[in-house]
């Protein structure tokens, strides 16, 4: 009888490559937020892909980018602090817009691990199958890759033939979670995830970067209703101005559109309360940054 194999597989990339969508496609439930907007992820997410023989679970790092502030500083560690704690490395890159000096730069930093590094070519929905040949080729000059796959993760092209390589690098060991557990953050954090996804979809240019999101409270009522009292934090009073919108519809559309994935993700009925506060400058605020959640690690 084949033993049970477990391990760790980090999830990196620069932004909006669609790191979240792969993940999110795995487990098969949404618990990392989705964006068209860059620095979607903010911390490591973990998600945990469970079946018979395996256990993987998966590190959604925020993507690689040129720091702006220290909220960008403590995105960037946090995503290569993952490359030394796993049994692999899924590296990300959007097959639709070929290769980048951000995907150049990531290679760069993955030439220091020795984790073996997996070549993933996201969107191939996107692209001509021709056209995808000279992006592997391009890629093998700059990398020997432990494995190269090409997959959808929006559509789940190919991602069973990812999973499948990935067992060949896990070691035997224990199960770490309950198989039906699908993230080890606690729910406040997927809750307010959720809203923050919100902002993204609503807003545009700055405000997106400028927003923090905060659960200030989460009751069970004896109705069997949950009552969630959040807070969104952004650094100008403008910006409040913009969340809340004209009489409170952004606010409102906000917190009707959360409230939905928010009664998926726990499976009762919701009451969400929403909040809106400036705190100037936040993403350049060590204490700040401590008290929203966003540590640095060593």
């Amino acid at each position: 009888m084949a033993k049970f194999k477990s391990g760790f597989v980090g999830i990196v990339g620069r932004p909006n490559v669609g790191k979240s969508t792969l993940m999110n496609q795995v487990i098969g439930q949404k618990i990392a937020i989705m964006s068209d907007k860059p620095q979607t992820t903010r911390n490591k997410i973990h998600g945990v892909y469970t079946t018979e023989k395996i256990q993987i679970v998966f590190l959604d790092t925020p993507g690689i980018h040129k720091r702006q502030s220290k909220l960008g500083d403590l995105m960037n560690q946090t995503a290569l602090n993952t490359l030394g704690e796993v049994e692999a490395v899924c590296f990300l890159v959007d097959a639709s817009e070929g290769m980048g000096g951000g995907d150049r730069y990531i290679v760069e930093q993955l030439k220091n691990v020795r984790t073996p590094i997996i070549l993933v070519l996201n969107k191939i929905d996107r692209i001509e199958p021709e056209a995808l040949l000279p992006l592997i080729e391009g890629y093998r000059k700059l990398y020997d890759f432990a494995e190269i796959i090409p997959v959808s993760a929006k559509n789940g092209n190919n991602v069973s033939t990812l999973l499948e390589q990935l067992e060949k690098y896990l070691p035997e060991g224990p199960q770490y979670y309950p198989a039906d557990q699908i993230t080890d953050h606690p729910e406040q954090f997927v809750c307010s995830e959720l809203i923050r996804e919100k902002i993204l979809k609503l807003t545009r240019e700055e405000v997106p970067h400028s927003i923090a999101v905060t659960i200030e409270d989460m009751q069970v009522r004896e109705n069997g209703t949950v009552h969630i009292s959040a807070v969104i934090f952004v650094e100008r009073s403008s910006q409040k101005g913009i969340i809340i919108g004209k009489q409170g519809a952004l606010l409102k559309e906000i917190g009707q559109l959360a409230r939905h994935d928010i009664q998926n993700l726990l499976g009762s009925k919701i009451f969400l309360e929403l909040w809106v506060k400036v705190k100037k400058d936040w993403r350049n605020q060590d204490r700040v940054l401590r008290d929203l959640g966003y540590h640095r690690e060593s």
